[in-house]
C-alpha cells in the first residue's frame, strides 16, 4: 500500500492524519499525530522492485534496534484463548528464521534491525475511548496506556492497538486496509505504534482464509498476517522516513499478500512457518540483499 501523504500527491485512501498538504506555515491539528502508512486489503497492494540496488533505498531516518511491543488489547469482545494466540505470536516473532530478513536493514551509523522482539507488557482497555475510533482515536488509546499502566517506555517501544471485533477504525478498516502504523511524541519520547483488529470483521478483505486457518481462529489469524507486516515495517521505518522505494512501498508492502510455498495443516487450513509450536500463514518479507527479494526467511 503506498505510504504518508507527504510523499503522494495521488490520495489513494483519503485518510491522512494531516490532510494531503499543508500550506507554508500551517499546522497539523492535533500536532503531535503524523501521517500514516497503511497495509492495503485483499489485491490491493501488487509486489515491484522499484528503488535501490536492492528494490528498496534507505532515506536517513531512525530504525529500530531490538523491538519492545506492548498489547492492547482493545475492545469488549476479546477471549482468554484469542489473547493467547496473539501473545505466543508475539512471543515467537523474535528469533525466528521469518523476522531475521530485518536483519538486512540497517541505519546510519551501520546498526542492524536486531532479530528479536520483547513483549513487554499486555494491557486490555475495553474501550476507554469508544469502539469506534478515528485516527485520533487510536492515538488516543496509545497515550492514555502510556499513562496509565505504569509500563516503562521507550523510543523503541512499539505500542500495539490490537482491537477485537466489536471494534472499528473509522477511517477504512476492511475497505482501505487491514491495519497501518505511524509514530507520534508521547511525553517527549517518539513512540511507533500500530492498529489492527480481528479480521473476522472484514473477512473478504483482511483473511485470507476465511473458514479455516492453523490455529481455528480465522479471524485472528487473519490478524497476525497484518501485525506481522507492520511490526517489521515499523522496525525499519517507524518514523517514515527510513526505508521504501521509489513508489513509496516499505520492506513488507514489496511482498503484501504473498505467502510463498504452504503445507496443510490437519484441520485442512494452509500455513507457511512455524513459531514455537503453532503454525500460521503470514505474509512474505523483503530481503535487502541479493538484488531484493521476497521470502519467509533468511
Amino acid at each position: 500500500m503506498q505510504r504518508s501523504y507527504r510523499r503522494i500527491t495521488s490520495a489513494v485512501m483519503g485518510l491522512a492524519l494531516v490532510g494531503l498538504i499543508l500550506a507554508p506555515g500551517a499546522k497539523a491539528s492535533p500536532p503531535e499525530i503524523r501521517p500514516k502508512h497503511a497495509h492495503g486489503v485483499r489485491g490491493q497492494a501488487k509486489p515491484n522492485r522499484n528503488g535501490g540496488g536492492n528494490g528498496i533505498s534507505y532515506h536517513n531516518g531512525r530504525i529500530l534496534g531490538t523491538t519492545k511491543v506492548v498489547e492492547i488489547f482493545y475492545g469488549g469482545q476479546w477471549t482468554t484463548p484469542a489473547k493467547t494466540l496473539v501473545h505466543d505470536f508475539d512471543t515467537s516473532l523474535g528469533g525466528s528464521a521469518y523476522y531475521n530478513i530485518n536483519t538486512t536493514y540497517t541505519g546510519l551509523n551501520g546498526a542492524r534491525v536486531v532479530n528479536a522482539v520483547n513483549v513487554v507488557g499486555s494491557i486490555d482497555d475495553a474501550g476507554s475511548q469508544g469502539l469506534a475510533l478515528s485516527d485520533a482515536g487510536v492515538r488516543a488509546v496509545v497515550a492514555h496506556a502510556i499513562s496509565t499502566s505504569g509500563i516503562t517506555n521507550d523510543s523503541s517501544t512499539v505500542w500495539m492497538v490490537l482491537g477485537s471485533r466489536d471494534v472499528n477504525l473509522t477511517s477504512g478498516y476492511g475497505t482501505q486496509y487491514c491495519g497501518w502504523h505511524t509514530y507520534s511524541t508521547f511525553n517527549n519520547v517518539n513512540n511507533g505504534y500500530l492498529a489492527t483488529i480481528d479480521a473476522a470483521r472484514a473477512p473478504s478483505a483482511c483473511e485470507e482464509q476465511t473458514t479455516v486457518s492453523p490455529n481455528g481462529n480465522p479471524g485472528i489469524d487473519g490478524m497476525l498476517s497484518v501485525v506481522a507486516h507492520e511490526i517489521e515495517e515499523t522496525a525499519t521505518d517507524v518514523n517514515l522516513n527510513a526505508w521504501y522505494d521509489s513508489r513509496g512501498y516499505e520492506n513488507a508492502d514489496k511482498c503484501a499478500w504473498t505467502f510463498g510455498t504452504t503445507s496443510t495443516a490437519t484441520n485442512g487450513s494452509k500455513y507457511n512457518v512455524t513459531l514455537g509450536t503453532k503454525n500460521y500463514l503470514i505474509q512474505r518479507n523483503w530481503v535487502n540483499a541479493s538484488g531484493g527479494y521476497c521470502s519467509m526467511s533468511y
